[in-house]
């Protein structure tokens, strides 16, 4: 089947601050209290998005959510209008009132599990959303992407858009899951990683039963799927999904040494099941868990270009660290694999609060008929980024100081920004 990939990209939502409501995630909960630069952080965002486009690659978006979310706030017993609710509970619980202005929704490779027609028993494109019920601030998130999948999504007689699974299975997207395949249109593996919650650590976010339950809906073959634990180190040194320790694409798979509780079985099973697929390994020796972690090097985009060579996107903060970039010299240097070039993009603003180039997008395999039925809204040329560009300059906020949170200008200010997006892209009815 002729297919190609589309990463759907969060717009960086104009509430975007530094809130450290993230336990786990190291950048997060260390940026807590900075002044946030929304307007540059949408930016740096679409600009990326822009080079995707540039290297003949399909784009798509999905949209920052309303915030200050003033409907969670009423649930928990605050009344009036939307900024009365607002300013109480920034008196009586300013916590309450930061989890309703969280932007997180921009990191969309937790939107959503996806596994393409070829994958799945029915023939068609299979998207469950996550619940993100580990933290507060993330598990008002799914209600909102799954109207805008189901809108993106419609065709049901090629894709299957799944509601969350229950709170109590966490699960937290497509971060946990690595597809390997001959190319993005044949069948592949799909490698769902969990974690266990051990005494006194960070968060388990991702549950083996919430892996067995999208494995069931996606009607995926047992031959074909895989469930492997991430490891306790690597969760302890603030790798909150897999995809801050590994990456996979068509028949490479990037990952630390430490990613696995038993690596072993997981490259025995891919060797089993998909043999010549080529592993690259980051010896601890070489790269620590901590560098891992710090440099968000495995949380690198890694795509295939046109020509049938890869490039891996990696954040700036992998070229700064010396034991990193020396690392991926190798890698490209090395005629051993397909990564012939490697691109690095200005994503600050982002991994401030724990979100490299993979977080921020959404992979989804299609063939052409499925791209055609798309809503077309929500896919990208460059005179449609250019808009959008034009906008978020105009109208997103400069800066958010901590202090900013309780500003009603501010709440109107981020709720006028996003209307106006949606009017840009005729989506008035996500308003």
């Amino acid at each position: 089947m002729a297919a190609r990939e589309i990463n759907f990209d969060g717009v960086v939502g104009p509430s975007h601050n530094y809130a450290g409501l993230s336990l786990g995630n190291l950048a997060a909960t260390q940026n807590a209290g900075s002044t946030s630069m929304p307007r540059a952080a949408a930016l740096q965002g679409l600009a990326k998005m822009r080079l995707l486009l540039s290297l003949g690659l399909s784009q798509g978006i999905l949209l920052p959510h309303l915030r200050p979310d003033a409907n969670f706030l009423r649930r928990l017993g605050f009344a009036g209008s939307d900024d009365q609710v607002c300013a109480r509970a920034w008196r009586e619980d300013p916590a309450l009132l930061a989890n309703a202005l969280s932007a997180s929704a921009m990191w969309t490779a937790n939107a959503a599990t996806v596994s393409p027609a070829s994958d799945t028993g029915d023939g068609r494109c299979h998207l469950s959303t996550a619940n993100l019920s580990t933290m507060l601030h993330r598990s008002l998130e799914p209600a909102e992407t799954e109207r805008q999948l189901r809108m993106i999504f419609g065709d049901e007689r090629r894709f299957a858009v799944h509601a969350a699974l229950p709170a109590r299975l966490g699960d937290e997207g497509a971060a946990n899951l690595m597809r390997l395949c001959r190319n993005h249109g044949e069948a592949g593996l799909e490698i769902m990683i969990y974690s266990r919650q051990q005494p006194g650590g960070f968060p388990a976010r991702q549950s083996k039963s919430a892996c067995e339950a999208i494995f069931r809906r996606h009607e995926l073959d047992f031959t074909r799927r895989f469930l492997a634990e991430q490891s306790e180190a690597a969760i302890a040194a603030g790798a909150f999904h897999n995809d801050v320790v590994a990456v996979a694409n068509e028949t490479v798979l990037l990952a630390h040494e430490e990613a696995f509780a038993d690596r072993e079985s997981v490259y025995r099973f891919i060797d089993e099941r998909l043999p010549g697929t080529i592993i690259i390994e980051a010896p601890a020796a070489l790269i620590s868990l901590d560098d891992a972690v710090s440099s968000y090097v495995f949380n690198s985009q890694l795509v295939t270009l046109p020509d049938g060579t890869m490039m891996l996107i990696v954040p700036g903060e992998s070229r700064d660290n010396a034991a990193v970039w020396r690392w991926l010299q190798t890698v490209v240097a090395a005629n051993t694999n397909p990564i012939r070039d490697i691109r690095v993009v200005d994503l600050r603003e982002s991994m401030r609060n724990g979100g490299g180039p993979a977080c921020l997008r959404l992979r989804v395999v299609v063939d052409e008929a499925g791209y055609a039925a798309i809503d077309p809204r929500f896919l990208l040329d460059e005179a449609r980024l250019d808009r959008i560009e034009r906008l978020v300059e105009e109208e997103w906020p400069q800066t958010i100081a901590p202090d900013d949170l309780g500003l009603p200008a501010m709440w109107r200010q981020c709720r006028v920004a996003r209307l106006a997006l949606l009017e840009l892209l005729g989506l008035g009815e996500l308003a």
